[in-house]
């Protein structure tokens, strides 16, 4: 009898964890319950040329699906317009000027990041996630930096590069597919053989296989405010439409290719590039065209649609956002952004009113540090070297848009005079609401002063909670600097 009870026990056990094991999910079955990320990063592209952001002219109907399913913010910023700062920041969530990556990786460049960093995709991993990158990398080192999947295209043909997506887009495992394009950066060579030349910015006249050729008449592009309206200005902004033509078109592509694998409804797709557009007053600044920037996300547990979202987020904002999104824990403490992923169905949100930027480096030869701080509609910008000369990155010296007032030494560029762009003062002080040009330095006009303390204090609290080694430049206070000894 007592052998009779001691099997039916052990068959009951056994019956209860077989029922346990069926009912419970597996792992990887609740890893699944995460949803697949898309961070697709253009190379150079403002707000200027894209139609959800107000081009009529320009061609770009998949990206401006986009926005019309999901969120458009109007005050997105980078932290630094220059690319290989720019992805650093993204990539880390932390500025630039407190991991090293003080300007470009390639070539004698050579700024990496600290080896102790924790990027997106390393974090992600650890959480199961498969990691996939292609495209535009420019970042350093790859230990720091590194995806489980590294996928091979033509970084100018972005529908060759969605192609090639196809077993990221169908893992077993939920995904990150960081889709880096080099459009609509300027192309090679960046000297013309006559000066009056407009850049190709990668278009070709042959083209690119599977890619229409979208041409625009330069008389009929939109000339950003804070260019000169010439021949050469217009030339050149025609084959930076071209450009960007051609990276909706793969970006149309893979959402094509996302839909017919059937997970759409849990992939969280999110369009952003890396600096503005490749002209001088706009890349390698942190005035508004260099540093403000398209953003549009689509997530599909949110039913907010063709929602236009006004809240300053930043890049540095990025990866808290997305490691939120995915469902990692994590110290926000590690982090200089915070995540916006709650505030991304709404309009005006309260407390996104303010955000820092931080350049230092573009190439090694380009050594001019600035902060910035902007707060509601002030603007403050710390010239740190502004008894340098204002440096040129090589492709935006060499460009026929800046060429044609060079060499025929015209007193302006735009609206801008030429020497104001070339020196300029410490402190720049600019209300965006009523000087969205930046124009009117309210630096040194006395009933700003109050502003401008304000600001400048702001300024030094957040270089002294980001670590900015810059800092010593307002007290020559040197307690961040070491012993100069390895210990």
């Amino acid at each position: 009898m007592l052998k009779i009870i001691q099997t039916l026990f052990v068959v009951a056990v056994l019956l209860l964890t077989s029922c346990a094991e069926k009912s419970a999910p597996k792992e990887e079955n609740l890893k699944q319950d995460k949803p697949n990320i898309i961070l697709f990063v253009a190379d150079d592209h403002g707000t200027d040329a894209l139609g959800c952001y107000g081009n009529n002219i320009i061609k770009t109907p998949n990206l401006d699906e986009l926005a019309a399913e999901g969120t458009l913010f109007t005050n997105a910023y980078c932290t630094s317009a220059s690319c290989a700062a720019s992805r650093s920041v993204i990539l880390s969530g932390k500025f630039g000027h407190a991991t090293g990556s003080y300007g470009h990786v390639h070539d004698y460049h050579h700024f990496s990041t600290f080896d102790n960093v924790k990027s997106l995709p390393v974090l992600l991993e650890a959480d199961g996630y498969e990691t996939a990158r292609i495209g535009k990398y420019h970042v350093a080192p790859e230990s720091v930096y590194h995806f489980n999947t590294v996928l091979k295209a033509d970084p100018r043909n972005t529908v060759e590069m969605a192609g090639k997506c196809g077993n990221v887009l169908n893992s077993d495992k939920p995904f990150f597919l960081y889709f880096c394009t080099d459009d609509p950066h300027r192309g090679h060579p960046f000297t013309p053989e006559k000066w009056d030349l407009p850049n190709s910015f990668g278009n070709k006249v042959e083209g690119y296989e599977g890619v229409e050729t979208v041409v625009y008449d330069p008389k009929d592009v939109l000339v950003p405010s804070f260019l000169p309206d010439t021949k050469q200005s217009r030339e050149e902004i025609a084959q930076y439409y071209q450009s960007i033509s051609r990276i909706d078109q793969g970006f149309g592509k893979l959402m094509k290719m996302l839909q017919e694998t059937g997970k759409a409804d849990n992939t969280i797709v999110m369009y952003i590039s890396d600096n503005g557009m490749a002209f001088p007053g706009a890349k390698t600044t942190v005035n508004e065209p260099g540093i403000k920037l398209p953003c549009i996300i689509k997530d599909p547990t949110n039913s907010a649609k063709g929602n236009v979202n006004n809240a300053m987020i930043s890049w540095v904002d990025l990866t808290p956002t997305i490691l939120d999104m995915a469902k990692v824990n994590y110290e926000p403490k590690d982090f200089h952004g915070k995540s916006f992923k709650t505030i991304i169905p709404e309009q005006n949100p309260k407390g996104w009113n303010e955000i820092y930027a931080s350049h230092t480096f573009h190439e090694i030869t380009m050594y001019y540090p600035m902060r910035v701080v902007r707060k509601d509609n002030y603007k403050l910008i710390w010239n740190i070297a502004w008894r340098l000369e204002y440096p040129f990155a090589s492709d935006l010296w060499a460009s026929s848009t800046w060429q044609s007032i060079y060499r025929n030494n015209n007193e302006y560029y735009g609206p801008k005079k030429v020497d104001d762009y070339l020196f300029r003062p410490e402190f720049e002080l600019y209300d965006l609401a009523k000087d969205p040009n930046e124009l009117n330095n309210l630096a040194n006009q006395k009933e700003f002063g109050e502003k401008l303390e304000t600001m400048k204090i702001k300024l030094k609290d957040f270089q002294i909670k980001t670590r900015d080694p810059w800092q010593i430049m307002w007290s020559h206070d040197s307690s961040m600097q070491g012993t100069g000894v390895n210990l």
